[in-house]
């Protein structure tokens, strides 16, 4: 007789078998550390709303994706992140990626750029080029777009403390192409607050951050309206070793933060709301992946509608990049990387994502090489073309256990929400270190499992075997750096320095006033200030932030 029930079963069926064969000695949880049944029935949903809980694609709470058609009626954007070197090397790349197939950019600046520091600057030095492109002044983002037309493509940019003078020269650059930028299509991710808790690529302290970010959200809706604001991040939280629970309630926090500030600055929810993004990871756990994405969107969608009473259903929308995770690539038998992010990446598409980029086998070692590019490109358009699960909206939805799991991630979410709240909201718990203490907790214990071979990771410490080192890599040699601090030279002797200064005073007026700074950026950036010039201006009004020490 067939069991009725997950008890029944468990009595007369799965005991019997255990006292004979019982389980592998490990423990079955998530990244999360939510335990995982040996399976799931019904009775694991409880009282099972399906409208309310899970509902169908293209409808509030969205859990089963934002479209109704999903990739019936458009494949995801495939991007792969890119940029390194000069702006030269980096076009090429850029152009090499599209004749591939690619449909979308993804702009990878190096340290100096991201920390607001020009090539020249004493700190800069060998780090120019080295883990992204270099970008000085407006010269440099005309050559990094030559022979690209910023009508036809998207870009994504992958800038935050320096976000809107990276925009500032973007708007620039489609100008002189002749591109009104009302037709731009883009992201600028923006999100300056998961870089003190997770990333560390800050130049000012987080409140006036926050006001420049409010700056862009309220500029675009009167200029870019095609562009989103920002990419609110999960990704770098989860590199730095969050869980993938920490992942969803830390970016979401933030998010919360973000809105607040815009709404404080006089904008109207549903003016901006429709234009935010997302970028996150997926990680090993494939089931707990899928099942972080569902509950993103579910979560964000009660958070528009309940918290800050959104009308319009754009607004309530989770729109979403995914990179594969980065931090799980190993140095160590390299090929297997393949692999990790093949698998991590379907999990992203019966996620329900809008746009994709998959890690390359090699970036464990060095910056990723023509091959490998194509490689993880390869990967996307087999997954897109070949393997069918583009074909089914939400092919996974009424899983026993994907709903369970992603019930049990909202549920656990929420508890780290409501800490948050109690602080005052996530600018008051990054100053206080609490997001910061609780990455360091997990990645820690992460480590830790992994010396301790209680989390296998292949290669690395079981099924250990020699194997060929990749020979093709590409570095950023110190003639690249040469290079771009000869160009910058010569541009500050050849610009108009009169009226670079004229701008540069401008925007100093703007930024210790309550007007928006985008205006001013733009007319630094057409004069060809530089990038450290315009952040030195906004030093010395909002000051440098220092790292909170949270050990």
């Amino acid at each position: 007789m067939p069991s009725k029930s997950k008890k029944e079963w468990q009595e007369l069926t799965l005991a019997p078998t255990l006292k004979r064969f019982p389980e592998r000695q490990e423990s079955f949880e998530t990244t999360s550390g939510i335990q995982i049944e040996p399976v799931y029935a019904p009775e694991d949903l409880g009282n099972f709303d399906y409208v309310a809980s899970l509902g169908y694609p293209g409808e509030y709470p969205f859990t089963r994706g934002i479209q109704p058609t999903m990739y019936r009626g458009r494949i995801w954007t495939m991007r792969q992140y890119a940029g390194y070197g000069t702006a030269e090397e980096s076009n090429r790349r850029y152009r090499y990626l599209l004749e591939q197939g690619q449909t979308g950019l993804s702009v990878a600046f190096d340290l100096p750029t991201q920390m607001g520091y020009d090539s020249d600057h004493p700190l800069a030095k060998g780090e120019v080029g080295r883990l992204g492109v270099a970008i000085d002044t407006l010269r440099d983002m005309e050559i990094l777009f030559r022979d690209i037309p910023l009508d036809k493509i998207s870009t994504s940019m992958t800038i935050n403390a320096t976000a809107p003078i990276l925009l500032a020269m973007y708007i620039a650059v489609a100008k002189r192409q002749g591109v009104d930028p009302a037709n731009l299509d883009g992201t600028t991710q923006n999100d300056v607050l998961k870089e003190y808790i997770a990333r560390g690529t800050y130049v000012f302290p987080p409140r006036p951050s926050m006001r420049m970010t409010a700056d862009i959200f309220a500029y675009c809706s009167q200029h870019l309206p095609r562009w989103n604001t920002i990419s609110i991040g999960g990704y770098h939280i989860r590199e730095a070793g969050a869980t993938a629970v920490q992942e969803i309630a830390f970016a979401l926090a933030n998010a919360i933060a973000y809105v607040e500030a815009a709404i404080n600055a006089g904008l109207e929810v549903d003016a901006f709301a429709g234009r935010l993004s997302w970028i996150f990871q997926t990680n090993n756990n494939f089931f707990e992946e899928i099942a972080k994405l569902r509950a993103l969107r579910r979560m964000w969608a009660k958070i528009m509608k309940e918290r800050f009473k959104a009308k319009d259903p754009r607004s309530w929308m989770f729109r979403t990049h995914i990179q594969t995770g980065g931090s799980t690539l190993t140095a160590q038998q390299p090929m297997n990387n393949i692999v990790r992010a093949t698998y991590q990446a379907l999990a992203a598409v019966l996620g329900g994502i809008q746009s994709l980029a998959v890690s390359c086998y090699d970036e464990a070692v060095c910056l990723p090489t023509e091959e490998s590019v194509q490689m993880a490109l390869r990967i996307q358009q087999i997954l897109a073309y070949e393997s069918g699960v583009a074909d089914v909206v939400d092919p996974i939805g009424g899983s026993y256990f994907v709903e369970s799991l992603t019930d049990a991630l909202e549920r656990e979410a929420n508890k780290y929400i409501a800490k948050i709240d109690s602080f005052g909201g996530a600018v008051a718990a990054i100053e206080q270190g609490f997001q910061q203490r609780e990455i360091q907790e997990s990645s820690y214990r992460y480590q830790k499992e992994v010396e301790e071979v209680k989390r296998t990771v292949v290669g690395v410490n079981r099924f250990i075997s020699t194997y060929p080192k990749v020979e093709k890599l590409l570095r950023v040699d110190a003639e690249q750096e040469r290079k771009q601090v000869e160009r910058l030279h010569q541009l500050k002797k050849n610009r108009d320095n009169a009226k670079v200064n004229q701008t540069l005073e401008r925007l100093e007026e703007v930024a210790r006033s309550k007007d928006n700074t985008m205006s001013a950026f733009i007319e630094c950036v057409e004069t060809y200030a530089t990038l450290g010039e315009m952040c030195d201006v906004l030093r010395r009004v909002f000051g440098s932030q220092k790292e909170y020490l949270v050990f």
